[in-house]
């Protein structure tokens, strides 16, 4: 149990909070600043990776993912020099997926060449929508044609690149979005994160609602329905669902999502990162600061910012790696569940379940149906509300 961690790997997580705009669907840790002092940054993120890897020594890194924010604002010189303090303090696997997050406006995608020639080599870029209209609802600072424009761009860059679109948008179609989705796919996009819209508190949208100003949204059975469009349309395409919102060639999934989702340790780095690291034989969730400057300072003064949250109990452990496996098309391996705490899955509710057509059982390995995947959230609390005796 105490190395389970190695059933997936470990990854590090790179947080740059910046962003040119703030979204009015999006409530990550992103914040607008006119100026950012990159040198000052970069020198703080790389004494974070220190200090990390002084209390995980001896570790093979599998992953690298810069995410925001937008990395993209990152210089290249800013993300070289990450990469290079990530190799010094671990070992960097010779095969690691290095991942950046981008926007396609033409200012970032001009930098393209710079983040490869640093050793990213795969790019993630948060596109949302292929029509004007749109895009400007949903707040994006880029033009559907300035989107393709720095999607050849990332191809001409990259082996590997994904982009996201967010449907269930306002005043969209059933046929509008198999329209749009089509389009994505021939574009010869690699992988696809899709993404339902969801309100969220504390945004503009989540603001708007609340007033009853936010018109246009679909019901909740046009949105099952935009759902099972996506399923058909990607499967027919050659995009498998690997994961509930992902979809990717063959060879073509992200590997970093892959060790959060198959329950492996990752380094949380940069403001408001969160990280699950294994250290003598008891697995910690950390976090940090979510204010970029309260970070920084707290970095700059005490030489890190990582804070130990809790440790993670057996029963807990457990159900984390229940919790984010069945979001996978691989499933839950219940013998491994087993093993991190016994009896934490309930076997009258899991029998249950599978007899109502939400879950299959197959050798010890526990999978969503695409029934159960609309309701994964229920079936959850079903599988780990209690324990067996």
């Amino acid at each position: 149990m105490h190395e389970d961690w190695k059933n997936a790997g470990f990854g590090v997580y790179v947080h740059w909070p910046f962003c040119a705009a703030k979204c009015p669907y999006c409530d990550f840790n992103s914040h607008v600043r006119s100026t950012v002092d990159q040198a000052a940054w970069a020198k703080a993120l790389v004494s974070e990776i220190e200090q990390t890897a002084a209390r995980t020594p001896n570790r093979t890194v599998d992953t690298v993912f810069f995410g925001g924010g937008t990395p993209s604002l990152m210089l290249p010189e800013t993300v070289d020099t990450i990469i290079q303090a990530i190799a010094e303090n671990w070992t960097l696997s010779s095969t690691a997926e290095i991942t950046l997050e981008a926007n396609p406006t033409s200012v970032e995608a001009a930098r393209f060449k710079g983040f490869a020639d640093a050793g990213v080599n795969r790019i993630s870029m948060g596109i949302q929508a292929l029509n004007d209209t749109d895009l400007k609802a949903l707040g994006r600072m880029h033009t559907a044609s300035e989107a393709m424009q720095a999607f050849d761009i990332a191809k001409k860059n990259f082996d590997n690149v994904s982009f996201d679109l967010i449907y269930a948008r306002q005043n969209q179609s059933l046929a509008d979005w198999r329209l749009e989705l089509s389009q994505a796919i021939d574009m010869a996009v690699d992988h696809l994160s899709l993404y339902q819209l969801t309100i969220e508190q504390g945004t503009r949208f989540g603001d708007l609602f609340a007033r009853n100003r936010l018109r246009g949204l679909p019901s909740d059975e046009l949105s099952a329905d935009m759902y099972d469009v996506t399923q058909e349309v990607c499967d027919q395409r050659g995009l498998n669902a690997y994961e509930i919102s992902n979809h990717a060639r063959t060879g073509a999934e992200c590997q970093h999502n892959k060790i959060y989702w198959n329950y492996g340790d990752y380094a949380g780095i940069g403001p408001g990162a969160h990280g699950r690291l294994t250290i003598d034989g008891q697995r910690l969730a950390t976090q940090t600061p979510l204010n970029p400057e309260t970070w920084l300072e707290t970095v700059q003064t005490k030489g890190t910012a990582t804070q130990i949250d809790e440790i993670i109990s057996a029963q807990d452990q457990a159900a984390e790696y229940v919790m984010m496996s069945l979001r996978l098309a691989d499933g839950t391996n219940l013998e491994r569940a087993e093993t991190l705490c016994a009896n934490r899955v309930s076997k009258t509710s899991m029998e249950n379940l599978v007899s109502d057509g939400f879950l299959s059982l197959n050798r010890d390995v526990l999978r969503t149906t695409n029934q159960g995947k609309m309701v994964l959230n229920a079936i959850l609390g079903e599988l780990l509300a209690k324990e067996d005796a």
